[in-house]
């Protein structure tokens, strides 16, 4: 058992989407040092890995301390069956990689995941460069890599830059110092952690409010009465219906705690679909 207190399945295989060298890869290395990474094209590829028994968990990022959450995560999670057992945060430094012998003056564009051109993108705009999107950071180091493309340079990480045989002109290319990334662990079978009073948990849950006057308000109400700290709530629509709501929320409580059950008891209330996603230790990070 690791010290998350997850079980270490015999089949010892992470998925993560992106190239080998993303952010994703040196997380699934820095939770699982010992285990076998498989990489994905997309986060909804990497999370079939899992339902269909290929990989034991998915590495999942769902939000940045710099550009906010990641957006396309929240339209997958209403399509799958699994549950989280696990956050942890990664500290992201950017790097600005070019081919051997490009210099910085040398630079007109600059390729990269949205989110990394986000988190970078003072310091691109001081360099007058124009931004490229591309599907994935290492995915933008390793098409640097094979297409050699002069006036290109790309941001990514320095495992990415060792991998494909690039230069960092730039390391911590990032705008804001401490640029952190939560990612979550999936899993096909539920983990929860034993309740114990003196310890840290979050639990994460998805929910849909009635259609009635502040349905919302009155669904989270409970939290408040019972003195749960709410850490995260997201909203996004429904199968492209304005008036159908889905809520994605984490709480700082374990799932079986009595002030949880009492507010949960009050969601439902005034709720549908309510679906535990699942409750796990906090992060360490988090103090």
């Amino acid at each position: 058992m690791d010290q998350s207190g997850i079980s270490i399945n015999a089949d010892q295989i992470v998925a993560y989407q992106g190239e080998p060298g993303a952010y994703s890869h040196l997380a699934s290395q820095h939770c699982f040092p010992n285990w076998q990474m498989i990489h994905c094209a997309s986060f909804s590829q990497a999370l079939a890995k899992v339902e269909n028994g290929e990989a034991h968990y998915a590495m999942i990022p769902v939000e940045n301390s710099t550009a906010g959450r990641v957006e396309e995560i929240y339209r997958e999670l209403k399509g799958t069956q699994l549950y989280v057992v696990k956050e942890h945060f990664e500290p992201v430094n950017h790097c600005l990689i070019a081919l051997p012998g490009m210099r910085l003056e040398d630079i007109q564009q600059i390729g990269s995941h949205p989110q990394a051109l986000a988190q970078c993108n003072k310091n691109i705009q001081g360099m007058q460069a124009k931004q490229v999107a591309m599907y994935d950071t290492a995915g933008a180091a390793k098409h640097l890599a094979e297409s050699k493309q002069t006036g290109l340079a790309v941001i990514s990480s320095s495992l990415a830059a060792e991998l494909y045989g690039l230069n960092i002109l730039k390391s911590h290319f990032n705008d804001v110092s401490g640029n952190t990334t939560r990612f979550l662990v999936f899993s096909k079978q539920q983990k929860m952690p034993l309740y114990e009073p003196n310890l840290r948990y979050i639990t994460s849950f998805l929910f849909k409010v009635r259609n009635i006057p502040a349905a919302l308000y009155k669904a989270m109400g409970g939290f408040a009465t019972h003195g749960i700290n709410m850490l995260k709530l997201e909203s996004y629509m429904l199968d492209g219906h304005f008036t159908a709501t889905q809520f994605y929320v984490d709480v700082e409580a374990h799932f079986q705690s009595p002030a949880m059950q009492a507010a949960l008891e009050e969601l439902r209330f005034f709720s549908e679909d309510v679906r535990i996603l699942g409750t796990y230790y906090a992060d360490s990070f988090r103090k």
